[in-house]
Parts: C-alpha cells; structure tokens; sequence
C-alpha cells in the first residue's frame, strides 16, 4: 500500500493505493498559495492517512515542472510558482522523516498508464499532456525515464518541424525561439491566439473545436492545422524514441476524435513511412497523476 499525492495550481489531490491498484481513499482539497503551508498541508495528509493504516507508509508526490537532479531544487514551473526554485522533495523528506520521492505530474501519470492502465500491455509508452501547454513523459518497461537532466519527455519545446527556415534568425532571440516550439502551435493557449490573430475573436480552444465540429470554417482551418502541427510532433518523437503507445491526456486531448487521421499522418513524416504504435485515451483519466505518484514509492513487476 502506498501513499501519492498530486499537487497542482489550485489542489492538491491525494491516494491511498493498494498494491493491485485498488484506490482505498482518494480525495482533494485547496492547494495553499504559499510554500510552507504546501508543505504542512501534505504532511498533515500523510500522517492521517499513516494513523488509518497504521502504518508508516512508502511517498509519492507528483507536481508541474522539473525535480532538478543537480541541485535538487524544482524549476520550470509556472503554473505552481510557490515550488519552484525550492528544495521540495528534500523539505518533505525532512518534514515527514521518511524517503518521499518527488517526479514530473507528466511523468507519473504516464506510470500509471503503463503499470495498470491503457498501456500496460507496451513496452515502451509516451505520455502525451495538451492542455494550457504541452508536456509528456516516457515509460519504458513500466519504469519511468527521466534522463540525467529530467528533462526526457519535454516534447513540447523542441521546435516544430518544417519552421527551420526561421531558426537560424531565431537563434539570437530567446522570445523568437519560444515561438517555434510545438507548444506554439498546438497548445489550448494557442489555439486561442490563433483564432484571434486571424479572425479578431476570443475564444476558448474548446469552443474552437465545438465550432469546428459544426462545420464553421473559420474554425475548421485552425483545427486543420493544429492536426497538422500534431502529426508532425509526434512523428518527432516516433522518430527518436518509436514507442509502442500514446497515451493521451489533458483537458485538450478531450476534444481530439480524429486519432485515426493523426495516425495517418504521422506514417507520412516517420522514417520509412512505417508505424503501427497505438493512440489511447488514458483509463484513470484526471486520477491517473495521482495513482502514479502512488506507484513511485514500490517497485512494480507485471
């Protein structure tokens, strides 16, 4: 049985997992807005749910951005800006007096697909996260890939393919470089930005897609492009990592209904014009962060 906890913006999400993936306890509550109380709040959750059990239980906690390997401190993460450039995992570990391991939210949710979800039975599976931005994460044989750095799986800053011609300009212009990675161009923020830059409207990339599926042109020519801009993402990565499985999440990814044109596509741009890997929508949906960070503290073989 173990113990995981999903810090996030505005909640913070925790699980009590019993080693064949039964949930005992799963519930959330408001994430403080200051990094003490972050802090206390989790250690409060730990040792009710320790008093429940009666045991003194192994720790997960996932959150946005990156747990630097170098310096221990978490970095690139905007959207909990009370983590970042703190030594979190290191502060728990204190706190609770106990091993906590801290990984990427992408990352433990790409676990839990793999271990016991819609990719348990692949070998080698990419998370893929379209939400406000675009993240992921690599499984391979149901063992996170991090990578020295912990920066594997941060898909969404590479540079979309085909915008070359503009890189070596670029190149002098952080902000211009920004603006060529595939989270650019197929991002919910983006979306956005488009349809205003084009059509002059605010709108949601929601209700992009709504309007799409209604046959609105304007709307049909962004989504055209944002299945383009995809298909040529992922067959970046299919090209560097070919894995056997996509998992798919995300507010964004809630839209998609075209995975089979995104899989035609994507044959076009790989090398060999040759891939046969499965598109999946996640099985424990919003809970699989969660669950994953749950499956950081044991080791798993299935």
């Amino acid at each position: 049985m173990q113990i995981g906890i999903d810090v996030g913006a505005t909640k913070i999400e925790y699980i009590l997992l019993h080693d064949d993936g039964e949930e005992s306890i799963r519930s959330r509550i408001d994430c403080p807005q200051n990094y003490d109380s972050i802090i206390k709040v989790i250690s409060d959750i730990v040792i009710k749910l320790d008093k429940n059990t009666n045991k003194k239980l192994p720790v997960g906690v996932c959150h946005p951005g990156i747990h630097s390997i170098q310096t221990g401190l978490v970095k690139n993460s905007p959207n909990c800006k009370w983590i970042n450039n703190k030594p979190f995992q290191k502060d728990l570990r204190e706190s609770l007096s106990r091993e906590v391991i801290c990984e990427n939210d992408a990352n433990c949710f790409t676990l839990s697909e793999a271990i016991d979800g819609s990719g348990k039975h692949y070998k080698i599976v990419f998370g893929v996260i379209l939400g406000s931005g675009v993240g992921g994460g690599l499984v391979i044989d149901k063992k996170i890939v991090s990578g020295p750095h912990g920066i594997t799986g941060e898909w969404g800053h590479n540079q979309l393919p085909l915008n070359g011609e503009n890189f070596e300009n670029n190149l002098n212009n952080l902000n211009n470089l920004r603006e060529g990675e595939i989270e650019s161009f197929i991002s919910g923020l983006s979306l956005s930005k488009m349809f205003k830059n084009n059509y002059k409207k605010d709108l949601n990339a929601q209700k992009i897609f709504e309007l799409s599926r209604k046959n609105n042109l304007d709307a049909k020519k962004i989504i055209d492009q944002f299945k383009k801009n995809l298909s040529l993402g992922i067959a970046s990565v299919v090209n560097i990592l070919d894995p056997d499985a996509f998992i798919f999440g995300g507010g964004l990814s809630n839209e998609i209904d075209f995975f089979e044109e995104i899989q035609s596509n994507v044959r076009k741009f790989v090398a060999g014009n040759e891939f046969e890997g499965v598109f999946l929508k996640p099985k424990y949906g919003d809970a699989s962060g969660v669950r994953g960070a749950a499956r950081l503290g044991r080791k798993v073989s299935f």
